[in-house]
């Protein structure tokens, strides 16, 4: 039963910090490229970040670079977005998904399982 487990979501004023966490069960982590993604009311699910199997590689939306860092513990089977310096257009439902290289980082297609989302609200 594979299962992503999103955790850490709430509502935050702009410029205040939150991290997600996503717990993974059910398959080997070690072996999956992990990315954040988020879809905002009325628009498309967007790509976030994403981090190699290892951790030694990670990507970023432009939107996001340079306020969110992506990591993961492999020891634990989490990834994290350590969200800082939030804005309202960071608000979304933010989920998690796993994929196996080859794959796109940055496309949701490349992803084979996704968790059920957890809420980010950034007030003005």
């Amino acid at each position: 039963q594979v299962q992503l487990v999103e955790s850490g979501g709430g509502s935050v004023q702009a410029g205040g910090s939150l991290r997600l966490s996503c717990a993974a069960s059910g398959f080997t982590f070690s072996m999956f490229d992990m990315g954040w993604f988020r879809q905002a009311p009325g628009k498309e699910r967007e790509f976030v970040a994403a981090v190699s199997r290892s951790g030694s590689s990670t990507y970023y939306a432009d939107s996001v670079k340079g306020r969110f860092t992506i990591s993961r513990d492999n020891a634990k089977n989490t990834v994290y977005l350590q969200m800082n310096s939030l804005e309202p257009d960071d608000t979304a439902v933010y989920y998690c998904a796993a994929g196996l290289r080859p794959l796109n980082v940055y496309s949701d297609r490349s992803y084979m399982h996704w968790g059920q989302g957890t809420q980010v609200t950034v007030s003005s």
